[in-house]
Order: structure tokens, then C-alpha cells, then sequence
């Protein structure tokens, strides 16, 4: 029996919390997994997590990192001039249409074919909510979606995404732990972009912004204000199942790099280091699945 079918036949989730450029931890850990080819039959993605679930589903070992650590700056999507004319950070278009189009050919068809069911987080700008939208045969609206989850608030402009605009799915809920668990995923693996012991400070200066930018949208701006707090216990409650051994957790064990870090050298370290440390517990990971 292979690697892969020992997977794919527990009840098994994989979870991937978002973070920008910290993804490229991510990466490296997804990378070493795809090189065995395990296959999860579930994963969820939030924000950078999205992006990283998708090259994992259609099974692209390295698109992810290439994406990140850009060589050609002309091509890179941090703060382009044209993101900074539309006064934003990151350029969404060269993300999830030059990307994946012309630059990092994104492999559709085989992600419209694979057998694992894929879930990005997105935050219902109307409610305030998280939503888990999955997409097996539209290419726009695959991309529409993860765009939505990874658009941050007041650098990234909202999606709309069937008449409903929609932001970065962290804001409501950054590690989907508890949504896999309710979908009745028995063995879940979590992969952090955050050390341990990492905890969100309440909001204070960015408040008005928020208000400023977002005052038609009042649940928002509740879910907006409480993320703190959410994260926190998601965290809280990571950290104690992990300990219990319900759960399997990676996470990095040197310093994090920051959300729009661009030092190709750090952040190439910190895609290694991501694939060290899940190449160092694998075993322990074939383990917990298999147990």
C-alpha cells in the first residue's frame, strides 16, 4: 500500500492558515508532501493558505514558491505601480490572472479533476461571516475565489463573488480548524505560518481606518474588531489538542519572516526551513494519521 493511499483513506483534513509571504513556510512543507505524494482527501485554505491549497490540489510542487520569491521584479506582485496607482499593496491582477495565465501556468485540469475536496476561506463583507466556497469547473470564478481570500482589508480592494462582496477570509476565521472538524474530519494536520506562542494584539490605532473604510459595512467592521479575539482562542485550543495529540501541527521553528517580506534570500530560508521541518516529521505525521 503507498503513502498516498494510506492517506487518502482516513478521515483526514489539512489546514492551512495564511500569513502573505510567511506562505512560503507553507510551501516548503507542501512541497516535501507532494514529493511523496500524500494526498489529503480535504483541504481548506485561508488568504496565502488558498493559494497554497490550490497548487497542492493540482499538484504543481513549486509554483507556489516561484510565486512568491519572484526573480523578475517587473513581475513580482508587491507593490507594483500598478497596485500603487489603485493605491493597494499587492497586484491582485498579476496574482490571479497574469500568474496563473501566462507567468506560473496554473494547472486547471487537474485540479478540476482531483478527488480532494478544497475549501477557501472567504469573509462575507455583508455579514460579517466566514464562508468555505470550493469551485471544480469554473476557471474565473476558482480564481475570483481565492482572490477574495486573500484580499486584506484596506490594502486589497473587496471581490464580488455572485453579487456578494467578499475580503480576506482570515478576517473571520484565520485557521479553519473547527470547520473541518465539524465537517467530521477525525484526523486534522494544521499547518501554522506563526511560532508557537504567537497571540494577535486587540486592535488600537487601525480602528478608525477600519471605520472610515468600511462604515456601510457594521457587521464587518464587528468581525473586523473581535478578530483578535478569535484568533486567539483558535490558538488557545490548537495548542491544547496538539498537546492532547487530537490534532498534528507544523509550524516554524526560527523566526517568522513578515507579511510582505521581499528579501528573496529570507524568504527562500523560510520556504527550506518549511520543508526541513516537514521532511524531519513526517514519520511522526504518517504516525498520527495512521493511528
Amino acid at each position: 500500500m503507498t503513502e498516498a493511499t494510506e492517506a487518502t483513506e482516513v478521515s483526514s483534513s489539512l489546514i492551512l492558515e495564511g500569513g502573505g509571504n510567511r506562505g512560503v513556510f507553507t510551501a516548503g512543507a507542501l512541497d516535501f508532501l507532494m514529493e511523496k505524494d500524500v494526498k489529503f482527501p480535504y483541504v481548506v485554505g485561508v488568504s496565502a493558505g488558498s493559494c497554497n491549497a490550490l497548487d497542492y490540489v493540482s499538484h504543481q510542487p513549486g509554483r507556489t514558491r516561484d510565486c512568491m520569491i519572484v526573480e523578475d521584479k517587473e513581475n513580482s506582485y508587491i507593490a507594483t505601480r500598478a497596485a500603487l496607482k489603485k493605491h493597494q499593496l499587492f497586484d491582485m491582477d498579476m496574482l490571479f490572472d497574469r500568474y496563473p495565465n501566462e507567468l506560473f501556468p496554473f494547472d486547471f485540469d487537474t485540479f478540476f479533476q482531483s478527488d480532494i475536496q478544497c475549501e477557501m476561506v472567504v469573509t462575507n463583507c455583508l455579514t460579517g461571516d466566514a464562508e468555505y466556497m470550493s469551485e471544480k469547473h469554473d476557471r474565473q470564478r476558482l480564481m475570483d475565489i481565492g482572490r477574495a481570500s486573500s484580499s486584506i482589508p484596506l490594502v486589497s480592494p473587496a471581490v464580488e463573488i455572485d453579487g456578494v462582496p467578499y475580503l480576506d477570509g482570515g478576517v473571520a476565521d484565520s485557521i479553519p480548524l473547527i470547520h473541518a472538524m465539524e465537517k467530521g474530519y477525525r484526523k486534522n494536520v494544521v499547518i501554522l505560518t506563526r511560532n508557537k506562542g504567537y497571540r494577535k494584539k486587540k486592535p488600537g490605532k487601525s480602528t478608525p481606518v477600519y471605520v472610515a473604510a468600511f462604515r456601510h459595512y457594521p457587521e464587518l467592521l464587528n468581525t473586523l474588531y473581535n478578530r483578535y479575539r478569535n484568533y486567539n482562542r483558535t490558538l488557545e485550543l490548537i495548542e491544547k489538542w496538539e498537546q492532547e495529540g487530537h490534532i498534528f501541527v507544523i509550524r516554524p521553528e526560527m523566526p517568522a519572516v513578515g507579511r510582505a517580506e521581499t528579501n528573496k534570500d529570507k524568504l527562500m530560508d523560510f520556504y527550506q526551513h518549511g520543508y526541513e521541518v516537514m521532511k524531519e516529521r513526517y514519520e511522526e505525521l504518517q504516525a498520527y494519521l495512521h493511528s
